[in-house]
């Protein structure tokens, strides 16, 4: 589907994208039975970024950032844009002038599947990104992709509106019609690994909160009281 730009999304639920973004990638990802990451080859390009908003998608041609100018006329405050290409790219798509352009339209942050640059003047801006590759190399602007189609970006289907999650763990995708019920299993592991975290600060072992003695057992792991005793 090329030389298409849709110019609505569905939303994300109110408050959401703040409740998403402190839970984490990790954590939502487990609550949604661990689905949904992107390859980890996507890297945040400085640390201690958090982030979650919509997705604006963008299905660009290798080398050609065309329709990342398209497609920030079409973003909205609170979304995420996210760009994947059309085969595999590193060139760097990506860089402070487009950053500064998607800032003034309330974008919280970039995933994209290819190259980027500019990082320092990024992390001066807190603008965070998701690359695969810094790159310096620049791009042209001749060939025509599309915006907020689904895309394949990192190995994970991204709908427009969908909710991305990104932190220094990586980048997962909940798909719109799903971040109701995986926040509410999100925040209930949440609080649960609050308890296990007191055990464990206490002293308590894994082995005991998580009943993993008996499974050992069957499984046939046996203790000695040195190497000696291991029979040979």
């Amino acid at each position: 589907m090329i030389g298409v730009a849709v110019k609505n999304k569905p939303a994300l639920p109110e408050g959401a994208a703040a409740k998403l973004a402190k839970l984490g990638s990790a954590t939502v990802h487990e609550a949604m039975g661990r689905v949904g990451l992107l390859k980890p080859y996507m890297r945040p390009i400085y640390p201690g970024a958090s982030i979650a908003g919509a997705a604006v998608t963008v299905l660009a041609q290798p080398g050609d950032n065309w329709m990342l100018h398209v497609a920030v006329e079409l973003c909205s405050p609170g979304d995420v844009l996210v760009v994947a290409c059309t085969t595999d790219n590193s060139d760097g798509m990506f860089g402070d002038l487009l950053a500064t352009s998607l800032q003034s339209r309330g974008v919280v942050g970039l995933i994209i599947d290819a190259g980027v640059r500019d990082i320092a003047t990024l992390q001066e801006m807190n603008f965070p990104v998701w690359s695969k590759a810094v790159n310096p190399r620049g791009t042209v602007k001749a060939t025509l992709g599309s915006v907020n189609i689904p895309v394949v970006c990192a190995g994970g289907l991204v709908t427009p509106g969908d909710a991305v999650v990104s932190d220094d763990d990586g980048v997962v995708i909940v798909p719109n019609g799903q971040i109701a019920a995986v926040l509410a299993k999100a925040e209930k592991r949440a609080s649960e690994e609050e308890g296990k975290r007191a055990r464990l600060a206490s002293g308590e072992l894994g082995l005991d909160i998580y009943k993993m003695r008996p499974k050992l057992e069957e499984a046939g792991l046996k203790y000695y009281d040195s190497l000696n005793d291991v029979p040979r």
